[in-house]
C-alpha cells in the first residue's frame, strides 16, 4: 500500500510540468482543433496501430463523407469499407458502424456523456473509452494505451510487463486517483510526450522532456532498458498463391467469406501454396487448359502463349505481409488474354474458381482499373498486386 501511495504521488507530481508543456508544444492536429465526440472517437480508432501523418488524410475524407453518427450508421458497407481502406483492421469501422447505429437508436445520433455507457459501445474497450470521455466532455477517466504505459513506466522506474493486463489496469487506477479538472488535456499531454520525446525502439529525448527532473529511469541511466515487455509470440507463415486474372481490360476480383481473416473485403483470388499447389504447377497446368484449343504450332510454350489473342500465363510478383498472428508469403500467378475472345472471361473464372474450390456467383467480378480504385476495398496484404495493375495498365497505355 506505500508503495502504490508513491507511485500515485509521482503521477500527481508529474500534471502540472505535463500540462504546462503540452500547452506550448502539442501539435495541430485536426481532431484537437474541433474535438467533439464523434471526431474524438473516429481519429482515436484510426489512429491505433497506425501513424498520425498517415491518418490525417483518412481521416478528412472520412468525416467529409460521413460528418456525423447518422451519416456512419447510414452508410453502405462498401462505402464503409473504401473509405477505411489501407487502414486495415477492418471490423474495426465495422464495430464503428454497429455503435452508430445503437446510438442514433438510443442516444438520438449523440454520443452520451457517460463513460460506462460509451464503454458498452461496440469496438470501444477503456482506452477509447477514456479518451472520448476526458477529451470531448472532460470527466475524470484516464486513457491508457502503450504510449502512456511507457512513460509512467519509465518515470517509476517500475519494473512491472506492460504487455500484462494487470499492469494496464493498475496503472488506470493509479491515474484516476490524480486526474485534474484538465483530464482531456492531461490524458493528451502523457499521449503527446510518448509519441514525440519519450519514445519506444532507441534513446528517448529525455533533454526535451518536462519532467526529466523527476524520471527514475533517466537518473538511474535504464531509459533504454524500461518499460518491461514480454516478447510477442511470433505468427506462422503461411505459402499462398495469388492469382492476378486479367481479360481485355478488366481485372478478375472475389469477396472472401464473412468469417475469419479479412472478412467480407474484395481481393485477388488466391489460395495456400503447398507441394501440389505451387507458382509453377498452376502456371503450367492453366496454361495447358487454356490453350487446350490451339494448335501445337502456334504455341510458345507451357508457361507463356502467343499474345495474339491467345491467354498467356505467366509467373508474377513475390509479396509478403504480416498479419498480427500470420504471415502471408505470396507469390502470383499473372493471367491475361483479350476480352474480345469468345467465352475466354467465362473460362478464366471457372479455371480460378475451380482452384481455388469455389464461391458464390456474386463474389466474383471482373472490373476495370478505375471501378477497382473508385469501388471496391483491397486490403493493404495486396498493396503489390495492386501496384502490378497499375503497371500493366500504364505500359498498355504507352504502347498505344
Amino acid at each position: 500500500m506505500e508503495e502504490q501511495s508513491k507511485v500515485r504521488a509521482m503521477y500527481a507530481e508529474t500534471v502540472p510540468y505535463l500540462l504546462h508543456w503540452y500547452e506550448f508544444n502539442r501539435r495541430i492536429l485536426p481532431w484537437r482543433e474541433d474535438p467533439t465526440p464523434y471526431h474524438v472517437w473516429v481519429s482515436e480508432i484510426m489512429l491505433q496501430q497506425t501513424r498520425v501523418e498517415a491518418v490525417k488524410g483518412y481521416y478528412d475524407r472520412f468525416l467529409t463523407c460521413l460528418p456525423d453518427v447518422k451519416a456512419l450508421a447510414d452508410a453502405k458497407e462498401e462505402e464503409l469499407l473504401k473509405l477505411w481502406e489501407g487502414l486495415g483492421y477492418y471490423n474495426r469501422v465495422r464495430n464503428m458502424q454497429k455503435a452508430a447505429k445503437e446510438l442514433v437508436e438510443r442516444y438520438n445520433g449523440q454520443m452520451p456523456a457517460d463513460y460506462e455507457a460509451i464503454r458498452a459501445l461496440p469496438g470501444i474497450g477503456d482506452y477509447t473509452a477514456g479518451a472520448i470521455s476526458s477529451i470531448a466532455f472532460g470527466l475524470p477517466y484516464p486513457a491508457v494505451d502503450g504510449n502512456v504505459l511507457r512513460v509512467m513506466s519509465r518515470i517509476t522506474g517500475s519494473e512491472e510487463d506492460i504487455a500484462k493486463e494487470s499492469t494496464k489496469k493498475k496503472m488506470k487506477e493509479d491515474l484516476t486517483v490524480v486526474m485534474p479538472t484538465r483530464a482531456g488535456d492531461f490524458n493528451q499531454s502523457l499521449m503527446e510526450l510518448g509519441a514525440t520525446v519519450c519514445l519506444p525502439n532507441g534513446k528517448p529525448l529525455c533533454e526535451q522532456c518536462p519532467v526529466m527532473h523527476l524520471c527514475k529511469a533517466f537518473h538511474t541511466g535504464r531509459e533504454t532498458e524500461l518499460p518491461v515487455k514480454s516478447g510477442k509470440k511470433a505468427g506462422r507463415i503461411e505459402k499462398r498463391v495469388v492469382f492476378l486474372v486479367k481479360c481485355g481490360e478488366k481485372i478478375l476480383l472475389h469477396r472472401r467469406g464473412q468469417k475469419g481473416l479479412l472478412a467480407g473485403l474484395w481481393e485477388f483470388p488466391n489460395v495456400p501454396a503447398n507441394q501440389s499447389v505451387s507458382v509453377k504447377r498452376v502456371a503450367a497446368m492453366l496454361a495447358e487448359e487454356l490453350t487446350a484449343d490451339v494448335p501445337e504450332g502456334e504455341k510458345r510454350g507451357k508457361t507463356e502463349a502467343d499474345r495474339n489473342g491467345m491467354p498467356m500465363v505467366k509467373k508474377g510478383k513475390k509479396a509478403k505481409h504480416i498479419f498480427s498472428h500470420v504471415e502471408w508469403h505470396m507469390e502470383g500467378i499473372t493471367i491475361e488474354t483479350e476480352e474480345a475472345e469468345v467465352g475466354m472471361p467465362g473460362r478464366l473464372l471457372a479455371q480460378v474458381q475451380r482452384l481455388t474450390e469455389g464461391a458464390a456467383e456474386e463474389d466474383w467480378v471482373f472490373v476495370t482499373a478505375e471501378q477497382m480504385r473508385e469501388t471496391y476495398a483491397i486490403p493493404s496484404a495486396f498493396d503489390a498486386y495492386v501496384k502490378e495493375v497499375g503497371k500493366i495498365q500504364e505500359q498498355e497505355e504507352n504502347a498505344e
